[in-house]
C-alpha cells in the first residue's frame, strides 16, 4: 500500500526543531523522501499502523500536523512527476 505523508512541524523553539529532527529521521527510515516534508512509504498495513502510530507520538498536535494520502495499491496510476528531482520505483531494483 502506497501512502504519501506529509508533515507541518513548528519550529519556533528548540523542542519544535528537535521534533521536527525525529519526525524527519522516523520518515527516512519507512519511507523515500519526495520533497522536503513529503514522504512516499510503501508498506503493508501493519507496518504504516506502526509508523503512523510514532509518528502521532512525536509530534506536538497543538501546534504541529501530520497528513496521509492513502494511495493504495494501484498507486502508479495516481502519481505524475514532473520536473528536476529524479523519481524512483520502490518496487523496483535495490543496488547497494
Amino acid at each position: 500500500m502506497m501512502v504519501l505523508i506529509s508533515y507541518d512541524v513548528s519550529t519556533m523553539d528548540s523542542a519544535g526543531k528537535t521534533r521536527l529532527r525525529k519526525v524527519a529521521k522516523e520518515c527516512r527510515n519507512h519511507a523515500q523522501r519526495v520533497q522536503n516534508s513529503v514522504f512516499e512509504a510503501d508498506l503493508d498495513y501493519s507496518s504504516f499502523l506502526k509508523l503512523k502510530d510514532r509518528l502521532v507520538r512525536l509530534i506536538d498536535p497543538e501546534k504541529d500536523s501530520l497528513r496521509f494520502y492513502y494511495l493504495g495499491n494501484d498507486w502508479k496510476k495516481k502519481i505524475e512527476h514532473i520536473g528536476a528531482k529524479q523519481t524512483y520505483d520502490p518496487e523496483g531494483v535495490i543496488i547497494i
